[in-house]
């Protein structure tokens, strides 16, 4: 192969570690949320030799700016350099960890393997982990916060106040994921959940990112709040996200 051929496959972008899995005996395969080009899944070769000078720079929650070479199935990581090292603060606290798994397979779920993912997404999840490194906010906050987020640019955005199926003005007392959140006492579908005025408040507190709001919030509402969301995402992705069960509520 000619160097200029090798270089117009060559290409260079900042991404989020998703996911990693092991693939022969020093390999991985790691699956990124990149700026620019979307989804990428992509080899990193000799990366579990403890001699791999980027290993470390790969692993899930971490910020790296990567050099890829495109391949048939897999890109190829040629180079690396952490840009964020999130993932060493996140890693060492169980809810934060918890939390930062529930984003990543969130985010590799609803975003475009072929490379249609948007910059606002990967914002999103960057925002998100960043604030879990942080301690900026309670984790169950700052994960429910971002799952409503995630959802609302990926086109199912919720609605906490008007109802969701005749846009009556609300505040109201009922919440179905089918239509989309708040429904009046006419839209409202039998078996609908009746949140607590204060669950509700909480909910479009963190699809607005009014975090004093959020922060106020009680543990009930919190607990309430975390429910909803989850229905809500498992409506619309129409499969669950395995990591959730794992996440610790207050």
């Amino acid at each position: 192969m000619s160097n200029r051929s090798f270089a117009s496959r060559t290409y260079r972008d900042e991404g989020v570690i998703l996911r990693t899995h092991k693939l022969g005996e020093a390999d991985r395969i790691i699956v990124l949320l990149t700026k620019r080009h979307g989804q990428v899944r992509a080899v990193a070769k000799g990366v579990r030799r403890t001699s791999s000078k980027f290993g470390a720079m790969l692993e899930p929650f971490m910020v790296t700016d990567v050099q890829l070479v495109a391949g048939r199935n897999l890109d190829i990581v040629t180079q690396a350099q952490t840009l964020r090292p999130y993932g060493r603060e996140i890693v060492a606290d169980y809810a934060k960890y918890t939390a930062a798994a529930v984003i990543c397979e969130t985010a590799e779920k609803l975003t475009d393997v072929d490379g249609e993912s948007t910059a606002t997404h990967y914002g999103l999840v960057i925002g998100a982990l960043s604030a879990l490194s942080r301690s900026r906010h309670a984790p169950e906050l700052v994960l429910d916060s971002y799952l409503l987020r995630a959802l609302a640019t990926a086109g199912w955005a919720p609605s906490f106040t008007d109802c969701a199926r005749c846009s009556e003005p609300g505040p109201h007392t009922a919440f179905s994921a089918a239509l989309g959140g708040a429904v009046c006492h006419g839209c409202r579908p039998p078996g609908s959940a009746s949140p607590a005025p204060e669950t509700m408040v909480l909910l479009a507190a963190l699809l607005s990112g009014d975090w004093p709001s959020a922060d106020a919030s009680i543990p009930p509402a919190r607990r309430e709040a975390a429910g909803l969301v989850a229905s809500y995402l498992q409506w619309h992705l129409e499969r669950s996200v395995r990591s959730l069960k794992h996440v610790e509520r207050v």
